[in-house]
């Protein structure tokens, strides 16, 4: 049997310093395992360290995806996996993957992309050339950083709606990204390649226009639409492979959905505050 093995964090490094009861308080249990809020919000940390496709990131993703992991982890575990071994090496991490990839691996490969799905696809979600100022968040940040950055990218908005070909100028003296010498440009991405937040803030915009301050998990941009491409220009084989993910991603939710059904999972709402 062939296991698709993935390189994420393992569920054991989720094990930090221990913090008092009152101060951590548990924020889900599933099958009796506690998660406590300082877990999750690390687990959170690395989650907005990057961008995944089509999804916003948030809390609560973060701790749908934890719980997911654990049920993964436990139902390998239950079906002996962990005795393998290969996976034995791997502990938890590669036990969640390998419980996976042995109940949906048939599954998996029945997946299937068309041209007409591609073209599909691609009148709904086409590629732009678009150009950012950046004004950078941490992961974590505080109040005052984020009132700071907004207050500057406002300013900076409102700058650009009186001179807008001042862009490439503006971008190259206070965007903090490593493009900022070419004044932002992030040359044609896919979807897939920009936070949600951002795409949708382009989308459907014509060349030369330019976004009000967005927020995205790296901070607050201010965007200008550079050009659209047509799809006769676009790669076909990455566009199978955006679709694929996207049918593999609603496989794997139609799957954790029927094994939550049999698990015994408790959210604390209150305590994700």
């Amino acid at each position: 049997m062939k296991w698709i093995f993935l390189n994420l964090m393992i569920l054991s490094s989720l094990a930090f310093a221990q913090t008092k009861k009152m101060d951590d308080p548990i924020v889900a249990e599933v099958n009796g395992k506690k998660i406590k809020k300082s877990s999750l919000y690390r687990y959170h940390l690395n989650n907005l360290k990057f961008v995944r496709a089509n999804k916003k990131v948030t809390l609560e993703k973060s701790l749908n995806d934890l719980i997911n992991r654990i049920i993964g982890i436990q139902k390998g575990i239950k079906s002996g996996l962990d005795k393998n071994p290969v996976v034995k090496k791997k502990m938890n991490d590669i036990v969640y993957h390998a419980q996976i990839s042995k109940d949906l691996e048939g599954e998996l490969k029945k997946i299937k992309v068309t041209d007409s799905e591609v073209k599909k696809y691609y009148s709904k979600n086409p590629e732009y050339r678009s150009a950012q100022i950046l004004y950078r968040l941490r992961a974590n940040p505080s109040k005052e950083d984020v009132k700071k950055a907004k207050e500057q990218s406002e300013l900076i908005y409102t700058q650009l709606q009186k001179t807008p070909d001042k862009f490439l100028e503006i971008a190259k003296k206070f965007s903090q990204t490593a493009n900022a010498p070419i004044g932002g440009d992030l040359g044609y991405q896919p979807k897939t390649k920009l936070t949600p937040e951002y795409y949708e803030a382009i989308k459907g915009k014509a060349i030369g226009f330019i976004t009000k301050p967005v927020r995205t998990q790296y901070g607050y941009h201010v965007a200008k639409v550079l050009g659209v491409k047509k799809y006769e220009q676009i790669q076909k084989k990455l566009y199978k492979k955006i679709i694929y993910d996207v049918k593999r991603d609603a496989i794997l939710e139609k799957y954790f959905k029927k094994e939550r059904n049999k698990s015994k999972v408790k959210i604390y709402s209150k305590n994700l505050k």
